[in-house]
């Protein structure tokens, strides 16, 4: 059985800064939102905590594209992580999870597992 998602709202446009990530806060855990507007699309979200050191961090990473594709290096040991896949470019054993993200107006949603007491209602 597949689980249940919902669209929860993280954060307005507002918030965003151009070519770099934010951190919000997710049923999920912390997610790093990075806008990229030079791209399309133009947002990405990834988790936020690094899977080398367990360290909530990579929003604070630098963006930037290998070879076409968009990725964040860790500030702590520079591991890119791709934004669209969430894979590692230096071990493609590792990878971090990655969320569809959705803008409705001035919000940013991004899909997220339901909640268990909003599954039981559903």
């Amino acid at each position: 059985m597949k689980p249940r998602t919902r669209w929860e709202a993280v954060c307005t446009v507002d918030d965003l800064v151009p070519e770099s990530g934010i951190a919000v806060w997710t049923p999920d855990g912390p997610v790093a939102v990075f806008y990229l507007p030079h791209r399309l699309p133009a947002l990405f979200a990834i988790s936020h905590t690094d899977p080398f050191t367990g360290a909530n961090v990579l929003a604070r990473g630098i963006t930037g594209d290998l070879k076409g594709e968009p990725v964040v290096a860790s500030p702590l040991y520079k591991q890119h992580f791709s934004l669209l896949t969430g894979v590692c470019l230096e071990d493609d054993t590792v990878r971090v999870k990655t969320y569809p993200v959705l803008l409705d107006g001035n919000q940013i949603r991004l899909e997220v597992r339901a909640n268990q007491r909003e599954s039981i209602a559903a």
